[in-house]
């Protein structure tokens, strides 16, 4: 299941990184979960996957997930063990395909200027805050809602609609 608080070094990518380059459409047809893994981000950093730790951070400018709605780039960014992603702005397909999956997503107005790539964050899931702590920076991101939530902590929204029947069915 999800942690609350994610806790990595920042990976950043520019404005309008679309599907593709999250996960190349070449690959499209790779079904097992370590072969998706191994191409995470490889349209716009071919060396992601090799510095890449689970539990890093992605941030982003805007327009992040834009493109193409294909589950398959929510679906590589969890496969390759995300703690969080954080934008100034996400394509709204793959913002709810990210939380249907149970990858954490937060929107950040100016995060993009506010992070380097290598630094330190902290980043607080629930309440949206954002410590970089390399710099001592913090930032808001907008909180998520309780429904989302619930979404995330059940691991995506197909786990919690199971469980959610378990129940009314006992």
């Amino acid at each position: 299941m999800m942690e609350k608080v994610a806790r990595g070094k920042a990976f950043v990518f520019a404005e309008n990184i679309d599907t593709d380059q999250i996960y190349p459409g070449r690959f499209v047809e790779l079904t097992d979960i370590e072969d998706v893994a191994k191409h995470a981000m490889e349209g716009a950093d071919p060396n992601f996957v090799k510095e890449f730790k689970k539990g890093d951070i992605i941030v982003a400018a805007t327009n992040f997930g834009c493109g193409s709605s294909r589950e398959h780039a929510a679906i590589t960014l969890k496969a390759v063990g995300v703690g969080a992603i954080v934008a100034e702005s996400f394509g709204r397909i793959f913002y709810r395909n990210a939380i249907n999956i149970g990858v954490p997503v937060l929107v950040c107005p100016g995060i993009g200027k506010l992070i380097k790539s290598g630094d330190i964050l902290t980043v607080d899931i629930e309440s949206g805050k954002i410590c970089n702590e390399t710099t001592g920076v913090v930032a808001q991101a907008q909180p998520m809602s309780e429904y989302v939530m619930n979404i995330l902590a059940s691991g995506g929204i197909k786990p919690m609609i199971k469980k959610q029947l378990q129940s009314v069915n006992k």
